[in-house]
């Protein structure tokens, strides 16, 4: 048992977890989305879509205006859902705009998480849009199927330790 443990975390830490977690009733995903550069986001969703699909995953999907949005369409679906992967891009432009919105969406999916809900951070916060390019794509870092997958991985955990917010 703890073998396994300790070849999975080596597996999150060096590289993508390739064993995807199984389970008796699919799990229902919510895929929330800030479009504003569409083309990186559109490979983000065809990622987390793919990984989600190999485990039957009941998928839906909404949109909103920006990152910022994100935390508070979850939180507002929080109850609907087994489990949300977050999925935008933040590009460093000229002003701190770029640090506030990376910051504050990435404190406030933590603190969401840490109230028992499952969200797979797919959020990328990069300097330019090649970056975010290779980040998003499928075929190259698939930061999308990993969201994906860490949304996964904490619905077996919370289901495991049979999880109940005391919030």
């Amino acid at each position: 048992m703890r073998a396994n443990w300790v070849k999975n975390m080596i597996k999150t830490v060096y590289g993508q977890l390739e064993e995807l977690p199984e389970f008796s009733v699919p799990p229902s995903i919510l895929l929330v989305v800030a479009p504003y550069h569409r083309t990186v986001t559109d490979q983000l969703i065809e990622g987390a879509t793919k990984t989600l699909n190999k485990v039957s995953a009941k998928i839906d999907f909404v949109e909103v205006p920006g990152a910022l949005e994100i935390p508070t369409a979850i939180l507002l679906a929080s109850r609907h859902f087994s489990a949300f992967v977050a999925l935008g891009c933040v590009i460093r432009g000229e002003t701190s705009h770029y640090d506030t919105v990376s910051s504050e969406s990435s404190r406030a999916i933590s603190h969401l998480g840490l109230q028992g809900i499952c969200i797979g951070n797919g959020i990328l916060t990069v300097e330019n849009y090649d970056q975010a390019e290779k980040r998003a794509n499928p075929e190259v870092q698939n930061k999308g199927g990993d969201a994906a997958m860490a949304a996964l991985q904490l619905i077996k955990l919370k289901t495991k330790f049979d999880w109940q917010s005391t919030y």
